[in-house]
């Protein structure tokens, strides 16, 4: 991915800054995800993506990828041992594999 892919419209950028920056708003996010989600004027695809999980559909639709980065931390290791597991993740979703302790990840 080039910079100039990189579609700076896309308000799913907001929302990972926000978290990023806002540990009130990253409990609430973990508590009621969809109420957080509700407050940000997100397309579908970009909804979708994120409740999803999908981080390869984010990038398609332009997403940075240093907030991909950030964005993985804060869904699967929100504390500092946890970020192996943040990175397998992220490579999954990347590659359209099946996300690590997944079921369908277990039977390959």
């Amino acid at each position: 991915m080039s910079l100039e892919s990189i579609n700076r419209a896309l308000v799913s950028h907001d929302l990972v800054q926000d978290l990023k920056r806002n540990a009130d708003l990253r409990e609430e996010f973990v508590k009621d995800e969809a109420a957080v989600l509700d407050r940000y004027e997100l397309t579908g695809a970009e909804r979708t993506a994120i409740e999803e999980r999908d981080f390869r559909s984010l990038y398609d639709l332009g997403f940075h990828p240093y907030l991909g980065a950030q964005f993985a931390r804060i869904l699967f290791a929100n504390n500092k041992s946890g970020a192996t597991s943040a990175v397998q993740h992220l490579l999954a979703s990347i590659r359209r594999e099946p996300a690590p302790g997944h079921a369908d990840a277990d039977d390959a």
